[in-house]
């Protein structure tokens, strides 16, 4: 079963083509990888994903339903962390997380969703008080307070020193557990490598090859998923 699923989605900047006939699929349960440098289409294509953009041309489905028509539908069951996510300083966690479940219908008890990703002893501390990782742990957590079926993560672990960005795989690694279909987006090649199924390979706002990372690196005759990028990426010049 597909939950997302992307054909020839095209979107164009004045003359500058971010996006140029994209096509993939993201099965249902499954940790989803989009990779590629900065400037690729990856940003653009999740926000096409989740309602943001409207595309010029080519078809999104989300769970069945077109982003764009059923975006606040969709927002009750989709779960997203943008790159740029942020709240006010003052702002409590706990309070953070009460006012994101108040948003849902069906939201999981932020009681919980608090304990699951380890921020009861940060209940009461403002947000600007935070740490880099324990900021990217509650923004996980407000992304599944909502109790999602899809999590769209753009750009997680940029900014984050070594331990936070290994203690941020292992809660993703969670969601992979628990049956979360995941969208992982970043321009980190060891990161989707060591925590995607399959993946999308973004380059100059098109997908040059889809699969898992071992099918990639073997297909390249590479010994890594960036050494198969740069293969994949040459080979289109």
């Amino acid at each position: 079963m597909e939950a997302i699923e992307v054909t020839d989605l095209r979107k164009t900047y004045g003359g500058t083509h971010a996006v140029d006939g994209v096509t993939f699929a993201v099965r249902a349960g499954e940790t989803f990888g989009i990779v590629g440098h900065n400037g690729a289409g990856k940003t653009t294509t999740v926000e096409c994903l989740i309602g943001l953009r409207r595309a010029d041309a080519g078809t999104v489905r989300v769970l069945g339903e077109d982003p764009a028509r059923r975006r606040r539908a969709l927002a009750q069951r989709l779960g997203v962390q943008l790159q740029d996510s942020s709240l006010p300083e003052r702002m409590k966690v706990a309070e953070a997380l009460r006012m994101f479940g108040s948003l849902y219908r069906d939201a999981a008890d932020w009681r919980r969703v608090m304990d699951r990703w380890s921020l009861r002893p940060l209940a009461r501390k403002a947000f600007g008080d935070l740490s880099g990782g324990q900021k990217q742990r509650l923004m996980l957590a407000l992304a599944m307070v909502g109790d999602p079926e899809v999590v769209v993560l753009d750009e997680l672990t940029t900014g984050l020193d070594p331990i936070a960005r290994r203690e941020t795989w292992r809660l993703i690694g969670d969601l992979r557990t628990a049956g979360t279909t995941v969208v992982l987006v970043s321009h980190y090649f060891d990161e989707i490598e060591a925590l995607c199924d399959r993946v999308a390979v973004f380059a100059r706002g098109r997908v040059e090859a889809t699969g898992t990372p071992a099918e990639l690196i073997a297909r390249t005759g590479t010994a890594s998923l960036e050494e198969a990028y740069m293969a994949l990426e040459g080979a289109d010049r």
